[in-house]
């Protein structure tokens, strides 16, 4: 008797315009240090449903969004997604240029994902809660 192969198809992700235009260039800029993570970020750019900024759910994972998230070790973790310059692990602050970090950013409350880590071991994440920072992007917020 066989098992039922798992689904590995990737969820649907929702990226804002501004992020969009930032993370593409920041993964065509990373592409020579980082190839994995810049191809694997940009990989997550070209299959995310880019929206205008102002319009992103308040569910969704985004640049500077805290995340809560349940890992397939059952750890739940909370991190704020941020750019590398102001990664800082000690803070829980996670850069987008990590496995985790490209695999979180355009997910929604409740979304699951399979991630490779960069020793190449799989893994696979729930998110729990997004919180968005509490300064709000200019001309995000009704009006």
């Amino acid at each position: 008797m066989t098992q039922p192969k798992k689904n590995h198809r990737k969820p649907k992700i929702v990226v804002g315009d501004v992020d969009y235009k930032r993370l593409t260039d920041l993964a065509a800029a990373a592409q020579e240090r980082f190839p994995e993570v810049a191809e694997e970020l940009q990989s997550e750019m070209d299959r995310a449903h880019v929206v205008q900024a102002g319009t992103v759910p308040a569910k969704v994972v985004q640049m500077g969004s805290t995340v809560e998230f349940r890992s397939d070790s059952a750890q739940q973790r909370r991190v704020t997604l941020v750019f590398p310059g102001e990664a800082d692990i000690a803070e829980n602050r996670i850069s987008i240029l990590t496995p985790i970090g490209a695999a979180l950013i355009g997910l929604s409350t409740g979304q699951s994902i399979t991630w490779t880590a960069l020793n190449g071991r799989q893994h696979a994440l729930t998110v729990v809660s997004v919180e968005q920072p509490a300064l709000a992007v200019p001309g995000s917020l009704p009006g």
